[in-house]
């Protein structure tokens, strides 16, 4: 079990993120975490240089609809990257096994159709404490890891067609 902050990171081992765009869609099951999730993954992206007007926040009702809400991202929008923020709290029937399957595939498949970054910015969680301790609680902020991991991801596909 983690005790310590696990978004801490070297802040000189993320580039700067001028000019680039970012969609982040955000669902609106469990509000209380995936707000926060999404706020912690603005300040993060603004923090490396990104205007707020080059983020782009969408809303979908629960976790298994972020990818399609990525795939419209994708399809209507200019961004570079885009972040999936959910949170799925484990209950007493496989429905949580589906969702995080779903989402999880889902991902997978938009990263590759689009030949775009698609992360995968959704706690799994055994229960809610361990949704909040990663919302900015005492285990950091997985919407600071989902930004910080979305600028590496755009900076190095920008630095291989540069290298085209």
């Amino acid at each position: 079990m983690a005790t310590k902050n696990l978004s801490a990171y070297d802040l000189e081992s993320v580039p700067s993120a001028k000019g680039y765009k970012f969609g982040i869609v955000v669902a609106e099951w469990n509000y209380e975490i995936t707000g926060a999730l999404a706020q912690g993954a603005i300040d993060t992206l603004k923090k490396h240089d990104v205007e707020e007007n080059d983020i782009q926040i969408k809303h979908v009702p629960g976790t298994f609809e972020l990818t399609l809400g990525g795939q419209f991202l994708a399809e209507y929008t200019d961004v570079d990257a885009i972040i999936l923020i959910g949170c799925v709290v484990q209950g007493d029937t496989r429905h949580f096994d589906f969702i995080c399957d779903g989402v999880t595939q889902g991902t997978t498949d938009l990263n590759l159709k689009y030949n775009k970054p698609f992360i995968f910015g959704v706690l799994t969680t055994n229960n809610e404490q361990q949704a909040l301790d990663r919302a900015g609680g005492k285990l950091g902020n997985k919407g600071d890891e989902a930004a910080v991991t979305a600028i590496k991801m755009v900076a190095l596909q920008k630095g291989m067609q540069a290298n085209r």
